[in-house]
């Protein structure tokens, strides 16, 4: 099957790639909603359904995996918020469905892998999408228990940094920049502590992916700093931005 992957650039999506491909399709594009440019705050949209932070490298991860990028702004709001969404005119969803739409007309795909694991928020509003559209959507890692689903992505190769921490235990000058492999075993004992999901699904944190298989050339993060989001005594939000990367040939020795 011809599938086009909605990408946040974080693991999760990444993971459900491989498991596509794993499975047989083909990734024949990729596909991201991003929040305005001129939005204040835009980084960090406060958004029910996408992760924005790191947005501004979604094209180099494009540039990573030599695919075409279709990308759309998102205008809506998360207005129909009852657990059965109906299409409902100027909310973020359906920025969404124009998107899809534009990578179905273009591409001729007939899936959509989506990296969702826990949210049924998410996951309704997606498949509403892909009914709209006829199109199938491919969610391998759905339920799937996080421990394992953690130490399966860090065992095939997914390097991802942690860009944004929420959580009680998560520290921004300790935590953010780290990888999944430096966190994993941090991450289990919060979870064991205060019940944080271990792959960040309650948006306790986001990653973002630098290398993976898929990659033809990896992500190097040149420059970055720090944005104080919310400075909860307990639980601080804090957030990375990328202020200058570049692509490396994997092939390169040091």
């Amino acid at each position: 099957m011809r599938v086009a992957a909605l990408i946040s650039g974080g693991k999760d999506s990444c993971y459900n790639m491989m498991q596509c491909i794993a499975a047989g399709h083909q990734i024949v594009a990729l596909a991201n909603l991003r929040p305005a440019e001129n939005q204040v705050g835009s980084d960090e949209l406060d958004s029910y359904m996408y992760q924005t932070v790191g947005h501004h490298a979604i094209d180099l991860y494009a540039e990573a995996m030599a695919l075409p990028l279709y990308r759309r702004t998102i205008r809506g709001r998360s207005l129909d918020t009852r657990q059965v969404y109906t299409k409902c005119e100027g909310d973020e969803v359906e920025d969404l469905y124009e998107l899809l739409k534009l990578v179905k007309e273009k591409e001729e795909v007939e899936g959509i892998s989506v990296g969702a694991i826990l949210s049924d928020y998410q996951r309704i509003r997606v498949e509403n999408v892909c009914k709209r559209l006829n199109l199938q959507p491919l969610a391998y890692l759905w339920q799937r228990n996080q421990e394992d689903l953690l130490r399966e992505m860090i065992s095939s190769n997914i390097q991802a940094m942690i860009i944004k921490v929420a959580a009680l235990g998560l520290d921004p000058d300790k935590h953010l920049g780290k990888t999944l492999d430096q966190m994993e075993p941090y991450l289990i004992e919060l979870s064991k502590k205060y019940g944080v999901h271990v792959c960040g699904e309650g948006g306790e944190y986001e990653t973002f992916t630098l290398d993976c298989p898929l990659f033809k050339k990896k992500i190097i993060v040149d420059s970055s700093e720090v944005v104080m989001h919310s400075a909860d005594a307990f639980a601080p939000v804090a957030y990375l931005r990328f202020l200058e990367l570049h692509l490396e040939d994997k092939d390169r020795t040091a």
